[in-house]
């Protein structure tokens, strides 16, 4: 029994969210081994990067028609590899690419995706969000082939890092059988961002502001905090609403989901929209002068007071500190 997670190619690397995907894998086999592959034209780098992982192997799943992606070519490939594989769960990082692929190739396989997947327990049991956050379902696998999972950005620790692992793992080579004529689809360029755009799910630290700060002229008060911790500025839907800072910079259910090292939420009340796309991260700070606000419930340190006097004075620590 192996468990199979796909880890997904960003500007050369490997992506954050593949090795979160990674940690979904390594909690659901347990004691069982967790294979990696990678896809592609050239997948050398990949797999080198991939093996000083702890799985027990990296498979390179190479051809000519893997590159550029197509839905069409890495169906193909990915069926033929959990066919020769036979594990019992796959599991992938909630990304467009695989909501473009991923349930097509549990289709093909009679089975169906779990997509977005927030938490694994035992049995095994996947939790999901519904209605934006506000119900969990909880579901369990039942058919006899194997089981195909995403999990949401942001839910799941994972790390870049190699750790403490001493050797590296083993590498072996696939080609699957592909063809041209299965490629039914022409890929264009691939989607990019404005120059603007900012990545917050790459981001270690980050200082959010909420409503609590009245107005947009207030804003340079956490600005300064942000620019003293070296970290980005994000915001709840209230503030990139009104304008006050770009949408790209929202974090919660209809922006982006986070998970930095540190997490500083300044007079954010904690609605489950924003809690979504923040949750996952290591450490969770709150400064909010309503004792009662629901982000104190997943904030690992809570600051009760008025951030007009908290943060000025948090700035200046963290200034003299430096």
């Amino acid at each position: 029994m192996s468990v199979l997670v796909i880890l997904e190619e960003r500007n050369g690397k490997i992506s954050r969210t593949s090795w979160e995907a990674a940690a979904a894998a390594q909690q659901l086999a347990g004691t069982n081994p967790v294979i990696a592959a990678v896809l592609g034209a050239q997948t050398e780098s990949l797999a080198a990067e991939a093996a000083a992982k702890p799985f027990a192997k990296v498979i390179r799943v190479e051809h000519a028609l893997l590159a550029p992606y197509t839905p069409d070519a890495f169906t193909a490939a990915l069926r033929q590899l959990i066919q020769k594989e036979s594990p019992t769960h796959i599991v992938f990082p909630h990304t467009y690419q695989v909501r473009d692929y991923a349930p097509a190739l549990a289709t093909r396989m009679g089975q169906v995706l779990l997509g977005d997947v927030i938490a694994i327990e035992d049995g095994p049991v996947f939790t999901r969000q519904l209605m934006q956050g506000r119900l969990n379902g909880e579901y369990k696998h039942t058919g006899s082939g194997p089981c195909f999972v995403s999990v949401q950005a942001g839910a799941f620790r994972g790390s870049d890092d190699a750790g403490p692992q001493q050797t590296k793992a083993q590498i072996e080579l696939f080609r699957p059988s592909l063809d041209p004529a299965q490629i039914r689809t022409k890929p264009g360029e691939p989607f990019r961002g404005s120059a603007q755009t900012v990545d917050l799910g790459s981001a270690q630290l980050i200082v959010s502001v909420g409503r609590g700060i009245r107005e947009a002229e207030n804003l340079p008060l956490v600005e300064e905090l942000a620019k003293a911790l070296g970290a980005e500025l994000a915001a709840s839907r209230p503030i990139c609403d009104n304008g006050w800072l770009p949408m790209e910079r929202q974090v919660g259910s209809s922006g982006q989901s986070v998970a930095p090292k540190l997490y500083l939420a300044v007079g954010i009340s904690g609605a489950i929209q924003h809690l979504v796309g923040m949750k996952g991260s290591q450490c969770i700070v709150a400064i909010n002068k309503d004792p009662d606000a629901p982000i104190f419930e997943v904030a690992d340190y809570g600051i009760v007071g008025d951030l007009f006097e908290v943060v000025p004075a948090l700035t200046e620590a963290i200034k003299a500190a430096r």
